[in-house]
């Protein structure tokens, strides 16, 4: 079933087992999520072909599941609330200031793959708003005059990793 593809190597060595059907999707979708990140179009293609079902099939659940996505997230995972209490405070401000400074819009990811932006109705903190999470961290009261500071945290801790 070799597709002489390189990247798709793990998905089809995964999906050797011939004990694969349609009820194993979720679970192969979800192997595919770990391990690229994301669910590219040629890995949606592969998995219908060996499970012999319409692509359509595994597009229709990949788009209906929120946990699944076609777009590459970065690294650090940006998510703004915008809940009724964030928003009061200033939220959409955060977020735009964040946009301007990766130079992306809501939902998409930087073209290096460190900085995705998310934004999300409520993190749990709403006494604190606005709210961001990065990653794990959360971070309270924030103003966009914070957005370069975060960013710089992240940033750094990149640099490290190299």
């Amino acid at each position: 079933m070799c597709t002489g593809n390189e990247f798709l190597q793990p998905l089809e060595a995964f999906l050797a087992d011939d004990k694969l059907t349609e009820s194993d999707l979720i679970e192969i979708l979800h192997f595919t999520q770990n391990h690229f990140g994301y669910i590219p179009d040629e890995a949606q293609l592969l998995i219908a072909k060996r499970l012999k079902i319409p692509t359509s099939r595994v597009y229709g659940v990949v788009t209906f599941y929120s946990y699944f996505t076609q777009v590459p997230k970065g690294d650090n995972q940006i998510s703004i609330c915008l809940g009724t209490a964030c928003y009061i405070k200033g939220a959409q401000n955060v977020l735009n200031e964040f946009e301007k400074q990766l130079g992306i819009s809501s939902g998409e990811t930087t073209a290096d793959r460190h900085f995705s932006i998310n934004p999300t109705r409520c993190l749990g903190d709403c006494s604190k708003a606005p709210v961001v999470m990065v990653n794990d961290d959360i971070y309270s009261r924030v103003e966009p005059g914070d957005v370069s500071k975060i960013l710089a945290k992240y940033r750094s801790d990149s640099q490290e990793a190299r």
